[in-house]
């Protein structure tokens, strides 16, 4: 079967492109996915050049998402055919991942796929999507509804910006975009963004003061560092930051005053070991009433033999929207 190899050539030296590999063989409580569908993320371009923050086993299948059917069932919980997906977990990080016509995994990392979304759709949303939907989940829960006032969203060209600007325009949030690509304004706005405000004069102009005027009711960060300490001075009271990642930098340097004059509350996001019965309840969520209109606008379509020029525009933060990778014809 074809398959999107890492292999590792010499001690810091690493090649990544298609090959032709074994079929895998299941397992007790396993199950074998042909795969139809599968995306990229920021993850899985670390995962190719042999990061070991990511990945420390080679050879090595990238992917950390994948859609596609029971091929192959040794639990009781799937039957051949069903249509299921898988994200999160340690898919693609050091278990070979969904880029591959069939990938083995674990029973318990699977997922259903709702009958209202389709395969192609459900990997545009993938890791990003569902990390984008767990933000918005837990605005919601904390009740910051449209009337809250606007959502600021961070990083919002990239996977999980992107989505979380759509679903949030989606069910009548106004948002307010922060890029540093100057160029997507117009993107951002075609998808649901209501302003955009540039990384660099966002930044310039926050620094200075320890708090600022109350703007936005949320934030849907994904980038962390100084763009997340900036964005919590401006915060309504009781509102909500949620953070899920660490593009700009992995510290966050900042001061109590957001949370204990304003009582803003951050809220850390991670899709990775989430249980299954909170992602199941939001996939359900994307393929009904979070169900965004602008899918295409978002979506690269390639193929396996497109991952690694696609590895190289994300890597080098060129990349905007989703990749989603169709894996079977």
């Amino acid at each position: 079967m074809k398959a999107f190899v890492v292999e590792k050539i010499g001690d810091k030296e690493f090649n990544a492109d298609v090959k032709e590999i074994s079929k895998p063989t299941c397992g007790e409580n396993e199950v074998i996915i042909e795969v139809t569908y599968s995306s990229l993320n920021f993850k899985d371009a670390l995962s190719s050049t042999g990061n070991p923050g990511v990945t420390r086993k080679f050879p090595h299948v990238t992917g950390i998402d994948l859609a596609g059917t029971i091929h192959q069932s040794n639990s009781a919980v799937f039957k051949e055919g069903e249509r299921v997906l898988v994200t999160g977990y340690d898919l693609g990080m050091n278990t070979d991942g969904g880029h591959s016509q069939f990938v083995k995994v674990p029973a318990s990392w699977v997922v259903r796929t709702p009958d209202a979304i389709s395969d192609s759709e459900i990997m545009t949303f993938g890791t990003a999507g569902l990390t984008a939907a767990l933000s918005v989940f837990e605005l919601e829960k904390n009740d910051i509804t449209p009337e809250s006032g606007p959502i600021l969203v961070t990083g919002a060209t990239g996977g999980v910006g992107s989505i979380a600007v759509s679903i949030l325009s989606k069910i009548g949030y106004q948002v307010v975009a922060i890029s540093g690509k100057s160029e997507k304004t117009e993107f951002l706005k075609r998808i649901g963004a209501s302003d955009v405000i540039l990384r660099d004069e966002f930044n310039e102009s926050s620094h200075k003061r320890p708090m600022h005027s109350e703007t936005y009711a949320g934030v849907v960060d994904t980038v962390g560092g100084e763009i997340l300490a900036n964005a919590l001075k401006y915060i309504k009271y009781d509102g909500v930051a949620t953070c899920c990642g660490l593009t700009s930098s992995h510290e966050l340097n900042t001061n109590v005053f957001p949370f204990i004059l304003r009582g803003v509350r951050l809220i850390g996001i991670d899709s990775v070991e989430c249980k299954l019965e909170k992602k199941q309840k939001v996939w359900k969520k994307l393929s009904s009433k979070w169900k965004i209109d602008t899918l295409n606008n978002l979506t690269t379509e390639i193929k396996l033999d497109g991952i690694k020029e696609a590895y190289g525009s994300l890597l080098a933060g060129k990349a905007v929207g989703r990749y989603v990778v169709k894996i079977k014809d």
